[in-house]
């Protein structure tokens, strides 16, 4: 898993940079009408999920876990283009889509860092980014009827934590791979000897 994600730093990078920008524009608009926060989700949940699938297909031969990121990708994709494409969800229905969204990020996320933890080392972040997710999803559908303009704020953060969370965490798995390429070497040298 470790070799999976030093391979596919820039999609970690990607869903980072997708997740803060989702969340700086919804705090840059406050007054965000809810037709406008489901095409920002859409648009959102289309990128990362594209950006996903696409780093799991390209290391599906070399990485036996690579299913993880398909299902994430696909998930993500799924839930922005069924938002983008059915305007007519209400918004409750709209937040509990985004709530099971998130709550199934969140328990791949744990997973991961679970299939992690004697490969790396601060796993700890990661499996943090995935219950900050599942609290998220869970509180959004026990509460959906509160107005759904009342969670862009909320939305907005979670965002940006989760933004930030996995640019750390891309730049964190660049250096495995840096490593992982430095260890190859070495060892080539040494058979040239």
């Amino acid at each position: 898993m470790k070799n999976l994600l030093s391979k596919a730093w820039q999609t970690l990078l990607l869903r980072g940079i997708f997740a803060l920008l989702f969340g700086i524009m919804a705090f840059a608009w406050p007054g965000l009408t809810l037709v406008s926060l489901m095409y920002l989700f859409a648009f959102y949940a289309i990128a990362d999920g594209a950006s996903t699938l696409a780093g799991a297909l390209q290391h599906r031969k070399t990485e036996k876990n690579w299913g993880i990121l398909f299902f994430m990708g696909l998930v993500s994709l799924l839930a922005g283009i069924i938002t983008l494409f059915v305007p007519g969800l209400t918004a409750v229905y709209l937040l509990i889509f985004i709530g099971v969204r998130a709550i199934i990020d969140g328990v791949l996320t744990i997973v991961a860092a679970i299939r992690l933890r004697k490969e790396i080392t601060n796993e700890g972040w990661l499996a943090f980014s995935g219950v900050i997710s599942i609290v998220f999803g869970i509180w959004v559908i026990a509460r959906p009827g509160a107005g759904a303009l009342a969670f862009v704020t909320l939305i907005a953060i979670f965002a940006v934590v989760l933004g930030i969370i996995l640019i750390a965490l891309a730049l964190k798995a660049r250096g495995w791979s840096r490593h992982i390429g430095h260890r190859a070497e070495e060892i080539k040298q040494a058979f040239k000897k």
